[in-house]
């Protein structure tokens, strides 16, 4: 059977097309920096055992058109894998937020996309770029299944004093304002393979997914406890366009004593702050340039996103008194070995110490870049959310 799996981020489009149950990948692909002039496809063929990059630069100003053009390379005579689109059995779509109603993957029906689209609200970066995703899904492959795996159903393990916030009682059980938790199918998929590596299915974990969005979930036993984002993909870290934490004051204060609206308010705290509102860059790799150049201002906004990180690491050892491991993984997670090193530099008293050796090799398996005389394990996973897509959808297909 072929699924298609589609992952639309903020700024981005991944995607992978699978043989199950043998869970082969015939193609993988990323959209990269949507909405910017200096666009990438990248798409990557799997045939005979090589492998095959097209890379198409292109200005693609929405995820609409992202998808399009994946599309026709699916079935492009040259960069294809498939004849026709019929091919495809089923569509498993990441979708960011889906409340309390959705803690599972779920067959997507009118009455799914209309409680996605009620989450606007909530996941404004996200939930309209994952509705669109499957409306055009819908339209070029009719005869597919199309499936919804929710970020946040990994969390829905949170215990109350983790997701509850202390505001009156009614705001939560009339209106649902909670933390909910996101990025979820990346955490359980890399603490999956953390403790398979560890060999240690009880084991004390931090997860830190460090992308355009960034998150960290502490884990115990294989399940979501605690994690850095809230109500809505705003909170906990700083990011490539939001905030994360703040204090509340800030958003009374603009409004009430400085004359902006709840929505300009709320388009600064989601598309003008984090990387971008500290130093005018929103992509980590063009922060590092402007770094090396002596930009101060993407100096501060660097060491600033790893110290908020150290202080969820704090935050989470209490939370689980006590870690066995911390786990780097997503963009930047996986590739930046100075964000990596920023994040363990006087950690020590938590049992943290990184090898600086270790942490510069490359490598797309798990590692190890901790020192031998760590307590706590520091592991690089790659993450898989399609695949871990893939396998929820291939599972609701054959129930």
């Amino acid at each position: 059977m072929k699924i298609l799996v589609l992952n639309s981020g903020s700024s981005s489009l991944k995607y992978q097309l699978f043989e199950m149950p043998n869970e082969a990948p015939l193609c993988s692909g990323l959209v990269d920096r949507i909405g910017l002039e200096n666009a990438l496809l990248t798409h990557k063929v799997m045939r005979d055992g090589k492998e095959e990059i097209f890379k198409i630069q292109a200005k693609i100003k929405d995820h609409e058109e992202g998808l399009l053009k994946v599309t026709d390379l699916l079935i492009d005579p040259e960069k294809g894998v498939i004849s026709n689109m019929d091919e495809v059995k089923a569509i498993g779509h990441r979708v960011v937020h889906g409340g309390e109603q959705f803690a599972s993957t779920t067959l997507i029906t009118q009455e799914v996309k209309n409680k996605i689209k009620e989450l606007f609200a909530l996941a404004p970066l996200h939930n309209p770029p994952n509705y669109l995703g499957i409306t055009v899904a819908e339209s070029v492959f009719p005869k597919a299944k199309q499936i919804a795996v929710f970020d946040t159903a990994f969390h829905q393990s949170m215990p109350p004093r983790s997701y509850r916030y202390a505001i009156p009682k009614e705001l939560y059980t009339d209106l649902g304002i909670r933390a909910y938790g996101f990025h979820g199918t990346s955490h359980l998929y890399v603490s999956k393979k953390a403790n398979e590596y560890l060999e240690n299915p009880d084991a004390k974990i931090i997860t830190i997914h460090l992308g355009n969005g960034s998150s960290m979930t502490a884990i115990k036993g294989g399940k979501s406890i605690d994690h850095s984002m809230g109500l809505g993909p705003m909170g906990g870290l700083v990011m490539g366009t939001r905030s994360g934490d703040i204090d509340p004051s800030i958003i009374f204060h603009l409004i009430n004593e400085r004359g902006f609206t709840a929505k300009e308010v709320n388009d600064i705290l989601n598309k003008k702050s984090g990387l971008l509102g500290l130093c005018g860059l929103s992509d980590m790799r063009d922060v590092k340039k402007a770094m090396e150049e002596g930009n101060e201002d993407a100096i501060l906004a660097y060491e600033l996103y790893a110290y908020r990180i150290q202080k969820y690491i704090g935050t989470f050892t209490a939370s689980l008194n006590g870690l066995d491991a911390i786990v780097f993984t997503a963009g930047i997670g996986e590739n930046d070995p100075d964000m990596r090193e920023a994040v363990c530099k006087d950690m020590d008293f938590f049992g943290i110490m990184l090898d600086n050796v270790k942490n510069k090799s490359k490598s797309s398996d798990i590692r190890e870049v901790n020192t031998k005389e760590s307590k706590v394990k520091i592991l690089v996973i790659p993450t898989n959310e399609e695949l871990e897509i893939g396998k929820q959808t291939f599972a609701l297909m054959n129930k």
